[in-house]
């Protein structure tokens, strides 16, 4: 059987093995897992380590934020930056404006993203006025193939108890995850007003304005409006021991409650905030950067299965006045622009410290890279997996290659990972069967990405224990749903 292209020599790895075989790709599918493969193009893969493509499923990407910022990679830059790291598909955020429509808000993210994407990509819609009449136009939503959505527990777009309930209820009807950013709103503004007031309004005061109570308060909120509704939650950015707990206990409870953790949580610290002037501002984002005996604990929870992906959270704005300081420099940390890049480094630094320093194993590492994030958002087998049929979306790693960490590929003009070393790293980078990076090189052009149709959440080897029919809670729930 002749293939259009052949991967040949490398080490196989996914989510539950590993294993010495050829990949031979036809029509931009994987055809055949074998030996001695014939094809009219060859990748020789020897010594190196061949994985399903990064599925980088929590970035920021041309897109505004509550500030009415927008982020300074688009789909163009953003696309490239994520290649570059080893993912082969991503899915942003397209955040409603107060008003808009479902349909208005998908059309203007298909705008921005089909004619500049060099890789694929889909969306999680971000609710922030979730209607009568636009909760009645989710299924609409679901038909064109986003079946994930994001709701948040502060800022002026949260959403009520009521509201999220009713969301969550739709999610679960059609088979889709709702996600929430959970923080207690009004703990974080009493804390920032106390603060504020007493002339703390630096960069550093970050940090002690955001308490990881007001996380757990509301992870805890989260998840007992989830159990009430019997529907599947995720919980993003998980940046507390405690709230990692509180997943924990949901799960081994039987609750389809998944976390998700993010570099900036396992790499770096609140002391990056406590810097000069106003270097510290680099480092703002929410929830806020914790303390080292924080990274330990998320550690473990990574090894233990707590967490089901590791998502970079990308959230672009340059350290000048079109990101950072869109609102001056003489102002308090409440108005600077919150979040940082990341989406090139997720993957290189969850290898080096994850898997080269033997916090987890090579197949956790594809499973919190690609595999899950497959599963929970509805593109596996089709993504995420080396398997006959699947898109070969695969990323080549040089486990060797040490680097350090300096300029990446986004738009950005800081690097808040920037020194750090790093062993393994992505060389060649496949989407459906094109190169897209390869020998440091970018292969694609813009608009080669294709949007992806997403299905319903596989709850199938993610979740404990499935809740027992006497829980009252999902008794309830259940019946209100049926």
């Amino acid at each position: 059987m002749q293939h259009d292209l052949v991967i040949k020599g490398g080490t196989l790895a996914t989510a539950t093995e590993s294993f010495r075989a050829d990949i031979g790709i036809r029509d931009g599918r994987i055809a055949t897992l074998g030996e001695d493969l014939a094809g009219a193009d060859v990748i020789d893969a020897t010594g190196k380590l061949v994985m399903p493509g990064g599925i980088e499923a929590h970035c920021h990407i041309a897109q505004e934020s509550g500030m009415g910022i927008m982020t300074t990679d688009d789909y163009e830059s953003g696309s490239i930056s994520a290649a570059f790291g080893g993912n082969s598909c991503f899915v942003p955020f397209a955040a409603q404006k107060t008003g808009q429509s479902v349909a208005d808000t998908l059309d203007t993210y298909d705008g921005r993203a089909g004619p500049k994407s060099v890789i694929d990509y889909s969306y999680h819609l971000i609710l922030t006025d979730p209607t009568e009449s636009v909760l009645a136009e989710l299924p609409e939503a679901f038909a064109r193939g986003v079946t994930s959505f994001k709701v948040f527990m502060t800022y002026a777009t949260r959403v009520s108890d009521a509201q999220f309930l009713d969301i969550l209820t739709v999610a679960r009807r059609h088979g889709g995850l709702t996600m929430v950013h959970a923080e207690n709103h009004d703990m974080l503004g009493w804390m920032a007003s106390a603060l504020t007031e007493g002339g703390y309004t630096a960069p550093r005061y970050h940090a002690p304005a955001r308490p990881g109570l007001a996380e757990e308060e509301a992870i805890n909120r989260a998840i007992s409006l989830a159990r009430l509704a019997d529907a599947p939650l995720m919980i993003v950015h998980v940046s507390t021991p405690r709230g990692a707990d509180l997943v924990a206990e949901a799960r081994h409870a039987g609750a389809h409650v998944f976390g998700e953790t993010c570099p900036q949580y396992l790499f770096l610290t609140r002391r990056d905030l406590d810097q000069p002037g106003l270097e510290g501002a680099k480092f703002i984002c929410s929830p806020p950067l914790r303390d080292a005996a924080t990274q330990a604990a998320l550690w473990r929870h990574v090894a233990a299965g707590t967490f089901s992906v590791v998502s970079s959270d990308h959230a672009p704005y340059r350290f000048d006045e079109t990101g950072k300081f869109a609102n001056g420099r003489d102002v308090d940390f409440r108005k600077i622009a919150n979040g940082m890049p990341g989406i090139e480094m997720r993957l290189p630094l969850l290898f080096s410290e994850g898997v080269v320093k033997g916090r987890i194993s090579l197949r956790q590492f594809v499973a919190l890279s690609s595999t899950n994030a497959a599963r929970l958002y509805g593109m596996l087998p089709r993504k995420g997996t080396l398997a006959i049929g699947a898109d070969a979306d695969i990323a080549i790693w040089d486990p060797e290659d040490t680097r350090v960490a300096g300029e990446m590929h986004d738009a950005m003009d800081y690097n808040p990972f920037e020194g750090m070393k790093v062993t393994g790293w992505p060389v060649t980078v496949l989407s459906r069967g094109r190169r897209v990076v390869e020998d440091g090189l970018l292969r694609a052009r813009p608009g080669d990405g294709a949007f992806v149709a997403r299905g319903t959440t596989d709850l199938s080897g993610l979740s404990g224990t499935r809740l027992t029919e006497t829980d009252p809670a999902t008794n309830f729930g259940a019946e209100i749903h049926r």
